[in-house]
């Protein structure tokens, strides 16, 4: 088992200005350590930079986004920082936000600094030395701390203006719709428009509204070293309040099961398709007892999560192109995209779940 966080070597991460970066935060009553603890990048993610820092004598967390072109709506560090700023009085396992900042001129984009909060995350494999027990129950343990926060009331963390969530479904479809166009460009497969089409055909009335994260997954959550409890939820930088079923979805849009397609297991996002892990349909009825929520009529938002996550992927390979990363893992993402894309397209049309 692993004694501490996943961190890059020296010589990997992305260094920052941190002298300057001292500098501003001993303006705002701040002492960042360089010397004895410097900065240190955190190895997982495709997409906003994380250090693990220290300020003032204790370990903290800098968010800031990821280098190369920023997707319209993406790691918005404003947003971000609000919600954490507020969601923990009512939702303990959202990390504490402790300062922000708004100006590129200092480290060269927006940031903010967060609690840290010590635990393991498991990403695409899963550890040998978790049973298949302890895998089942982090599984529907993950269904219960989603409609957990599904159930908090925003007008009680001062975000009740977060968002819009009247249209919040057709808005969606149309977002993802530009970004799928502005990732694959003039090559975008036929199948973006004929899913669009699908979708917009079957758009559901508004009705529950709650905040939801927009990318709840397995390696978001950091999980108690010895109990496996949740201890803290990541990444909010696409939080709002809208419909909690596609906040579902786009949970199952990473639940692989081990008779997926390929393209599931490519992706390598969570380890659920190894024995022990619910299926997605168990972790929707457990997510239907812990929130009271109908999934009678869940085919709709099953899809839209699952284009969403296609998009999220060109998007990714438009950001290597472009020469915003040279991770060569991100070469890949162009075929996988388009296979997610087809995949999408066989859920609407019945061919599989």
């Amino acid at each position: 088992m692993e004694t501490g966080p996943s961190l890059k070597s020296a010589s990997e991460q992305q260094d920052q200005d941190w002298a300057r970066l001292a500098d501003y935060l001993s303006g705002q009553g701040m002492v960042l350590d360089l010397k004895d603890h410097p900065p240190r990048q955190f190895a997982a993610g495709f997409g906003n930079l994380n250090f693990l820092i220290h300020v003032d004598g204790k370990a903290m967390v800098l968010r800031r986004p990821p280098l190369g072109p920023i997707p319209p709506g993406a790691n918005d560090m404003g947003r971000e920082s609000g919600i954490l700023s507020n969601l923990w009085k009512e939702f303990p396992l959202a990390p504490r936000c402790r300062h922000a900042c708004s100006d590129p001129e200092v480290i060269g984009a927006p940031f903010f600094i967060m609690d840290y909060r010590e635990g393991r995350v498991i990403g695409g494999d899963v550890p040998e030395d978790i049973a298949e027990p302890d895998r089942r129950r982090i599984g529907l343990r993950l269904m219960d701390v989603l409609a957990d926060l599904h159930g908090v009331d925003p007008a009680a963390v001062g975000l009740d203006g977060l968002g819009k969530p009247e249209g919040f479904l057709g808005r969606t479809i149309e977002g993802w719709s530009k970004r799928a166009h502005l990732a694959w460009g003039e090559d975008a497969p036929g199948l973006v428009d004929e899913v669009c089409g699908w979708l917009r055909d079957r758009v559901p009335p508004d009705h529950a509204v709650s905040l939801i994260h927009n990318d709840f997954k397995l390696d978001n959550v950091i999980l108690d070293r010895d109990g496996l409890d949740p201890v803290a939820v990541l990444d909010w930088d696409m939080g709002t309040r809208g419909d909690p079923l596609f906040d579902l979805a786009v949970t199952l849009a990473y639940w692989t099961e081990p008779n997926d397609p390929q393209v599931m297991h490519k992706l390598n996002q969570m380890p659920t398709a190894a024995p022990g892990f619910p299926t997605r349909a168990e972790a929707m009825e457990a997510y239907a007892e812990a929130s009271g929520r109908d999934l009678s009529d869940f085919i709709f938002q099953r899809v839209l999560g699952q284009f969403r996550l296609a998009v999220v992927f060109a998007q990714l390979h438009r950001r290597w192109r472009e020469g915003g990363t040279m991770d060569p893992k991100f070469a890949e993402f162009g075929s996988l995209a388009e296979d997610l894309l087809t995949f999408t397209h066989d859920i609407a049309q019945g061919r599989v779940d």
